[in-house]
């Protein structure tokens, strides 16, 4: 499995316009292109983190495909309000705002 880890800045007291819109998102077959099998967003102190997990190892590609798709541009869009970039001075696309695992454990079975 294949996890990503987006970090960014979220307006206070948004929490629930976001859920509401991956909501949305998340009811069409958006997540199943994308091979997206989980997703879990979190905040701390305006702080914004949204965990996603998909099938394989490496969504990246079925995202790049995803991008162009009226769906994935209008959630981008529609989330503008409430999610900034974490350092708009560096941020070019979702791949700057990605945190880097460094170290990784799993319970044997």
């Amino acid at each position: 499995m294949h996890s990503t880890l987006i970090v960014a800045r979220m307006e206070p007291g948004s929490a629930v316009d976001v859920a509401k819109l991956f909501g949305a998102f998340d009811e069409t077959e958006m997540p199943h292109r994308m091979g997206t099998l989980r997703r879990q967003l979190f905040s701390y102190r305006g702080l914004y983190f949204h965990l996603q997990d998909f099938a394989g190892e490496d969504g990246g590609e079925r995202i790049e495909q995803a991008k162009t798709d009226p769906r994935f541009v209008g959630i981008s869009e529609d989330l503008k309000p409430f999610i900034t970039a974490y350092d708009p001075a560096t941020w070019r696309s979702p791949a700057d705002a990605m945190a880097q695992r460094f170290y990784d454990w799993n319970a044997r079975p």
